[in-house]
């Protein structure tokens, strides 16, 4: 049952990914000016980041520290129990 959960959490979670790409290439095609991204690539714990602005990066590094904080917090859960 607890694995039906994760799943479950899984597909939604890949949902709201697929959701909020479409959603700002929509808002990036219909906008007007000038466009900033950003974005993190997690491989295990270390991230990767990358940016077209100091505002992009700073954003993607705070989100590439949440994703980090909830990797070490994950791991030491799996241990616990």
């Amino acid at each position: 049952m607890k694995g039906e959960v994760l799943i479950g959490a899984g597909i939604v979670l890949i949902l709201i990914g697929f959701l909020l790409v479409f959603l700002g290439t929509l808002i990036s095609a219909l906008g007007s000016g000038d466009v900033e991204g950003g974005g993190v690539i997690m491989i295990g714990p270390i991230p990767i980041v990358f940016g077209t602005s100091k505002s992009a990066v700073t954003v993607a590094s705070v989100i590439a520290l949440v994703l980090m904080l909830l990797w070490i917090t994950g791991v030491l859960l799996a241990r616990r129990g």
